[in-house]
């Protein structure tokens, strides 16, 4: 491949400060981000778990709509219901194609007068041209370009976050505010992808910098790496884009169909609802479960899962170590008479059948703070 013909590699504004921190730096998703710091993945993990952890995600799209019934100019694009979200409250969905298919998975924020929503790296560009190709014209939207997004996660982010933002630590999961932290106006949401209480942090570019290394500079607080942050999703039973879903498969496949509310489920309206809510009322042919293989080999995204007697019955799309756990962990796609807690199945590793069990997500038991 010539790679003169290729982009070069975007940068975070927190891109200096993770040089200066020991951040070994990878492309991702069109960016260079750390993939972990001097402390290595399994401590990063661990210690997100047991006090806090600083993210970048910076590379996420962040944007606001606006305009006469923005709520319902979205729900023409997304199976969840945006109409009922109240001032404050976030949600999340997906943008689906008309076979159903997830397009990309996004975060809906009603900030009052507009929608603020936080959209995937990787199919940025995508999603908002399927935006400004499919709403209405009066509908205007501002991508947010010099924003940077910081996420702090784990059972100490409130008690850090209060010092420099008192009262935060009373808002409610899945809530969201304008606020000052430290010296920055800021948009901080009670939300994250850890499965642990915590917050994001959307902060001007300008500002960034010296936000993080406040937060750094607190005493739980740890920089946290990609890797580290797949490891804790995966825990959490949280789905990655492109990897365990993506246009082939639909939100009730995927198991995600708690996201669909009642009034849509009735009404319909979005792309893909004939599809999605028969398999609602009638069910899917495959679902996405957990997979506990024995031993310690990890069953990585690809590994093809068997019913014991050699026949394909799916494929996993997300496994590894789970620092959390003590032992191997993964996701995948089986056909839905092997999705029963408790079914055996066997995953092939190396050529070799591994045996393994279907269990229920998550891994580890979420806590996010219910208030």
């Amino acid at each position: 491949m010539d790679d003169r013909n290729m982009a070069p590699l975007k940068r975070t504004p927190l891109f200096a400060l993770h040089e200066a921190s020991g951040g070994k730096m990878v492309p991702f998703a069109g960016y260079t981000m750390p993939v972990q710091f001097a402390a290595g993945v399994l401590q990063e993990h661990l210690h997100t778990r047991a006090e806090a952890g600083l993210f970048d995600v910076s590379h996420m799209g962040q944007l606001r709509l606006r305009g006469d019934g923005v709520a319902d100019a979205l729900e023409a694009l997304v199976p969840g219901d945006i109409r009922s979200l109240a001032p404050g409250r976030m949600r999340y969905t997906q943008f689906t194609n008309q076979a159903g298919g997830i397009l990309d998975d996004l975060m809906v924020t009603n900030a009052g007068d507009h929608l603020f929503l936080v959209i995937n790296a990787a199919c940025k560009e995508a999603d908002i041209a399927h935006m400004q190709d499919n709403l209405p014209p009066h509908i205007g939207m501002e991508i947010l370009d010099d924003a940077a997004l910081i996420a702090l996660q784990g059972p100490a982010a409130a008690a850090v976050l209060e010092r420099f933002a008192p009262g935060v630590a009373a808002m409610k999961f899945m809530s969201s505010a304008a606020m000052r932290v430290k010296d920055a106006n800021c948009i901080v949401s009670r939300c994250g992808y850890t499965g642990e209480d915590g917050f994001e942090i959307s902060v001007e570019a300008a500002d960034a910098p010296a936000l993080a290394t406040a937060l750094l500079a607190e005493a739980e607080v740890m920089p946290i790496g990609l890797g580290a942050r797949d490891s804790l999703r995966l825990e959490a039973g949280l789905c990655l884009y492109g990897h365990d879903i993506d246009e082939t498969t639909t939100p009730v496949e995927a198991d995600l169909a708690w996201s669909i509310g009642k009034r849509r489920r009735q009404e319909g309206g979005f792309p893909g609802d004939a599809v999605i809510r028969q398999q609602i009322t009638e069910g899917a042919p495959r679902k996405r479960v957990g997979l506990r293989p024995e031993g310690r080999a990890p069953a990585r995204e690809g590994t093809a899962i068997t019913d014991g007697t050699g026949g394909n019955i799916g494929t996993v799309t997300s496994g590894g170590f789970g620092p959390t756990v003590g032992g191997p962990v993964s996701m995948g796609y089986v056909a839905s008479e092997f999705a029963n807690t408790g079914t055996a199945v066997e995953l092939m590793v190396r050529g070799k059948a591994m045996p393994a069990q279907v269990v229920d997500l998550p891994f580890t038991p979420q806590r996010y703070y219910r208030g």
